[in-house]
């Protein structure tokens, strides 16, 4: 059986506030949760093979096309400040 005080130290370790209103809910919702996996544990699957995808997996390619990009004079006129070809952008690093 699942407690309000199970709901909110689940939810401190995830670093959630729930409000006594809020966790009535939530507890109820998690005891559903696991009695239905519950019910999944009592299934025989030593006959299913482990799969980590449910649909064949393949990567799908296209052909590189050679295209025209943007010259540094045009990529740079966005910017808001610039410094020796490059966008200064402020320290974010200490």
């Amino acid at each position: 059986m699942i407690s309000e005080k199970d709901v909110k130290y689940a939810a401190s370790l995830s670093r959630i506030h729930l409000s006594d209103e809020e966790a009535k809910p939530l507890t109820k919702d998690l005891e559903k949760i696991l009695h239905y996996v519950e019910k999944l544990q009592k299934l025989d699957v030593s006959k299913v093979e482990p799969t980590s995808h449910v649909l064949p997996i393949k990567n799908v390619y296209r052909e590189d096309k050679v295209r025209s990009s943007l010259s540094q004079e045009e990529a740079l006129k966005i910017a808001v400040e610039k410094i020796k070809g490059s966008y200064k952008v402020p320290k974010v690093i200490e």
